[in-house]
């Protein structure tokens, strides 16, 4: 806090500009105050959601997010909304995430499939650095838990068997 005078000339307290070195703010047990004096901000779950869902994406060997049923209804609301010129993205960034939140922490489980050849142990801790990261520093919310859930592994032959591109058998 830094002491400065208000207009009638009395002393008063501000409080100064945050650092945005996490790792010192949390050594001194203070985290960004979601509940102040002057009021609280609450962060809804699908935000939080959103947030971990394209953390999780940006680790190399994250193939795709969400279990078997998941991404089935995904691609068939995405089709949909497509057809009808609505947003096909709006629920893709938080597929495959499940959140809690609370007034000051997180928890966060995340259902992906990974890229044949990736370490799975190694993929996990990178998604659950990258997802702490991002949603800490974007909510100021405390992350307790990032649960990961392999679901499914994507492997290099799925591609040719999707896309359809193989010369009919028959003519």
């Amino acid at each position: 806090m830094t002491e400065v005078q208000n207009r009638e000339g009395a002393d008063s307290k501000v409080p100064e500009a945050r650092s945005d070195d996490r790792a010192a703010d949390k050594a001194r047990g203070q985290g960004r105050d979601l509940v102040t004096g002057q009021g609280r901000t609450e962060i809804a779950d699908h935000v939080v959601a959103k947030i971990a869902g394209m953390a999780a994406r940006e680790v190399r060997g994250v193939h795709a997010m969400g279990g078997g049923a998941a991404r089935a209804f995904g691609a068939v609301r995405d089709r949909i909304a497509s057809t009808t010129g609505g947003d096909s993205d709006a629920g893709s960034a938080a597929r495959g995430v499940s959140v809690e939140v609370g007034e000051t922490q997180a928890a966060v489980d995340i259902d992906l499939v990974v890229s044949y050849g990736v370490s799975i142990p190694d993929l996990a801790s990178a998604v659950r650095r990258n997802v702490i990261g991002a949603v800490e520093r974007m909510t100021g919310l405390e992350v307790t838990e990032v649960n990961v859930s392999v679901d499914d592994i994507h492997l290099p032959d799925d591609e040719a068997a999707d896309s359809g591109d193989d010369a009919p058998r028959v003519r």
